[in-house]
């Protein structure tokens, strides 16, 4: 497996498992045909760590924003700060943000509240979102259709038909190694009704390693076996996949 251009569009290289060999992990996704990442905020100090991590290497670009699981902790002084950071050469969008009901780890009526907060942030700054959604599906769709952001619904595992409705609103679809599961069969149906100009590839690592690497610290090399498995599904070579996703990322992200 050896392709060029990746472009891993929702990566978490702040996290903790990445501490005792961050660089080194980082120094190499170039020999693995990695040319792009963006590491993703959720919350004050990791948007912070991916504002850092993009000054310091060339290749990533970082977004900010809260996620559902720490919407408790946000504050209204935060929508200066957002709007301090995404006025950042290198921040790319607001995100990641969204509604998580699997976990409730910040009551439902508070990750709405700050949701729409940043959904509004995001309009009026003119910036993408990248949403996260789990096990919210209705209240999530309810608010992009009230807002109509462009963006991305990251780490998708939903139905065709959800997937549908994400697409009439304009938005993206990223993928991750969860299409690989043996389990994937509701979501590789999604794939097959997402257009190639709509999809993104991604990793969400530390998590989500693709088979056969499923249980394991995934890294932006691993997303070969994404695209393999979207190629096939789609009919098409990998690295087409790989170069069109890249593309799209870069057109979503307005990198240039």
């Amino acid at each position: 497996m050896s392709y060029t251009g990746i472009f891993d569009s929702h990566a978490h290289y702040d996290d903790p498992r990445f501490d005792p060999d961050r660089d080194e992990i980082l120094r190499l996704l170039a020999e693995q045909g990695v040319a792009a990442v963006t590491n993703i905020g959720c919350d004050r100090p990791t948007s912070v760590a991916s504002m850092e991590l993009s000054k310091r290497y060339p290749f990533i670009y970082a977004t900010v924003g809260f996620h559902p699981h720490e919407a408790r902790y946000y504050e209204r002084s935060d929508a200066l700060l957002m709007e301090q950071w995404c006025g950042e050469e290198k921040c790319v969008a607001v995100g990641e943000i969204g509604l998580d009901y699997h976990y409730d780890h910040s009551p439902r009526d508070v990750q709405r509240r700050v949701f729409e907060a940043q959904l509004q942030l995001a309009r009026e700054l003119h910036m993408p979102v990248v949403i996260h959604s789990r096990e919210a599906t209705e209240d999530t769709l309810e608010l992009l259709r009230k807002y109509r952001p462009q963006g991305v619904v990251h780490c998708f595992s939903g139905s065709a038909e959800t997937a549908g409705e994400i697409l009439r609103l304009g938005m993206y679809i990223g993928y991750t190694g969860v299409i690989t599961f043996p389990n994937a069969r509701r979501v590789l149906s999604a794939v097959a009704e997402t257009p190639l100009d709509r999809i993104l590839l991604e990793t969400d690592c530390p998590y989500m390693a693709p088979a056969p690497h499923r249980g394991t610290r995934c890294d932006s090399g691993m997303l070969g076996y994404v695209a393999e498995k979207i190629g096939e599904i789609k009919g098409i070579g990998a690295q087409e996949l790989i170069d069109r996703a890249a593309e799209n990322t870069r057109q979503l992200y307005r990198i240039r």
